[in-house]
């Protein structure tokens, strides 16, 4: 009996020493003139948690325990500790608004048990995925290759730890970004679920995993982009973040039914993906001077037209990061917003509620001098951007057609008057992007048969300009995939053609003429087509004959003796 009494004697001394501690953490709040907090009676965000390491968090005597957009809620035992006051200067030189509050030792060691639920990268309800600097240094130092992925995915599926499937998204997320995927592929088949990615445009097999595996890893991704678990027979859509140092790595995530299960797409959105200045682009210098100045026109259109993922919103983009400056207004028109550019205002379309119309009209009202819209896809937009430029504002559009001259054809089937075209439209430009080989990656090899009939062919149809003049031709390359090389291409460069208006072209569209009509009177500017664009890209080694091919439409005969050619050569030079 007494046992008990001493235990319950001493549980009553803890409670009172608890409150006299809350009692003193709450006192002295007063005297700093900061907030209180008792951590035991508050949710602790794992992703506030992340912002610091535990072990610096215990020696600044604090803890961040909730954070939302740039605001850090932190608690601390002494504001005026040395080490407390580094690591709020530390969480303000990255950019976050931090709010103190007092709270007793016994506070913070609830707090800070809190890190043992934390994996290397943990999801919260808000979406946010945190990945220490650390982590995915050493995560990408060991990605580095298509088959170091592949080797340390089946060392995780083959593993029996606990954590193994947020380990496996790590892996997956983290092997995307070392090989710079622009979308992960999860997609259920019959025996095996197969993972792809898509690097520079060309899926590319990673992995297969067990269903009994990926089910949890589709579950897993379902709950970090905010998805509905209970939902499997319907489309879904939600997003996160991975946080790498400064930088924020936004994940889209597309969930759809099919017969063995959820297919899932991760669209990964890097805002240094979209930072390429006008000059790396791809574009021949003989075109990238005149662009340079019609650029600077104060009104008028630039369009560009090609197919989705040909690259035309990171031109639009070049260009705007080119022409912005303090004195001039710029308004963009997107959906999605992909990159925020600083100093200028961009506004995101709701396809229900605010229109590209309605977000175009409204933009009008804001005294622009500039306006990029996402793209035309209707007549009002199109009558609406094409009456902007001609009432002093510049216009950046995106139109879905095949080539430059099509744009014309496009833009009067979208019941825009051909009398006013000729006025308003300064440029448009089509583009299709290529894969870059890799100098240590790529063969060279002789062009012959038909092959060399046709490059030849391209080369005698250039335009009579010493630039345009390749250096050789009597070679072209070949990537050498494997290894570090993954698929011997990294990144990847436009190939354009470009329209100006000029009295001919204005005629001609005036009277509605054929696309293939303007096509041939665009010649004479002396700017290249496409094919001529690839193929002088070709000769200089930057890509591949197959490549260009595969984006550009060419001779079907020669295409057929192209990929032959090349087949049998890849597979001579593997066998080597």
């Amino acid at each position: 009996m007494s046992h008990f009494q001493e235990q319950d004697q001493e549980k009553r001394l803890e409670t009172v020493r608890r409150k006299e501690e809350e009692d003193l953490a709450r006192i002295l709040s007063e005297k700093y003139g900061v907030g209180y907090v008792d951590l035991t009676r508050l949710p602790i965000d794992t992703e506030a948690l992340r912002l610091v390491p535990e072990e610096r968090a215990r020696e600044a005597l604090a803890v961040p325990f909730k954070v939302a957009r740039r605001k850090v809620w932190l608690a601390v035992h002494s504001p005026g500790n040395l080490k407390t006051k580094e690591l709020i200067d530390t969480l303000e030189r990255q950019g976050f608004q931090v709010l103190v509050f007092m709270a007793s030792r016994h506070s913070l060691e609830h707090a800070w048990e809190r890190y043992k639920d934390l994996s290397l990268a943990i999801a919260t309800s808000a979406g946010i995925i945190d990945v220490s600097q650390e982590e995915i240094a050493e995560l990408q130092a060991q990605l580095t290759s298509l088959e170091s992925i592949q080797a340390t995915i089946r060392e995780v599926v083959q593993s029996r730890q606990t954590l193994r499937i947020s380990r496996l998204l790590e892996v997956i997320l983290a092997g995307a970004l070392a090989l710079k995927a622009s979308d992960i592929h999860i997609e259920p088949e019959e025996e095996v679920v197969r993972i792809r990615f898509r690097l520079d445009g060309v899926l590319t097999p990673v992995a297969t995993l067990p269903h009994s595996l990926s089910k949890s890893l589709i579950t897993r991704l379902k709950l970090v982009s905010g998805m509905k678990l209970n939902i499997t027979n319907a489309a879904q859509d939600g997003r996160f973040t991975i946080r790498i140092e400064e930088r924020e790595i936004e994940v889209r995530a597309s969930a759809v039914p099919g017969n063995y299960g959820e297919s899932i797409v991760m669209r990964i959105l890097d805002p240094n993906s979209l930072r390429i200045p006008l000059e790396r682009l791809g574009m021949h210098p003989v075109l990238l001077e005149r662009m340079e100045a019609e650029i600077l026109r104060p009104n008028g259109m630039i369009l560009n037209t090609g197919p989705t993922g040909s690259g035309k919103t990171t031109t639009l983009y070049a260009i705007l990061s080119r022409i912005k400056r303090p004195e001039i207004k710029i308004i963009t028109i997107e959906d999605p917003i992909e990159y925020h550019l600083e100093g200028i205002v961009q506004t995101q379309i709701d396809h229900k509620k605010y229109t590209f119309a309605q977000a175009l009209r409204a933009a009008l009202r804001q005294d622009p001098d500039v306006i990029m819209v996402g793209e035309i896809r209707d007549p009002e937009v199109a009558d609406t951007a094409v009456q902007a430029a001609l009432t002093g504002h510049l216009v950046l559009s995106t139109l879905h057609t095949n080539t430059a001259a099509g744009a014309f054809p496009r833009l009067i089937g979208l019941k825009v008057n051909p009398q006013v075209i000729g006025s308003a439209v300064n440029v448009v430009m089509a583009q299709r992007l290529v894969r870059v080989l890799r100098p240590e990656c790529r063969i060279e090899i002789p062009l012959t048969g038909p092959v060399r009939d046709f490059v030849l062919r391209v080369v005698d149809s250039l335009p009579p300009h010493p630039a345009y003049q390749p250096k050789q031709t009597e070679v072209h390359y070949l990537p050498k995939p494997g290894g570090s090389c993954v698929t011997g291409f990294q990144g990847r460069i436009a190939v354009f053609e470009t329209i100006f208006m000029d009295e001919e072209i204005e005629a001609l569209v005036t009277r509605g003429a054929s696309e293939r009509d303007i096509q041939q009177a665009a010649r004479k500017q002396g700017f290249l087509d496409m094919v001529q664009d690839g193929v002088l890209k070709v000769l200089n080694g930057t890509t591949s004959l197959s490549e260009l091919a595969r984006v550009v439409e060419i001779d079907p005969a020669v295409a057929a003796a192209l990929a032959q050619h090349e087949q049998h050569l890849t597979e001579h030079a593997t066998s080597e």
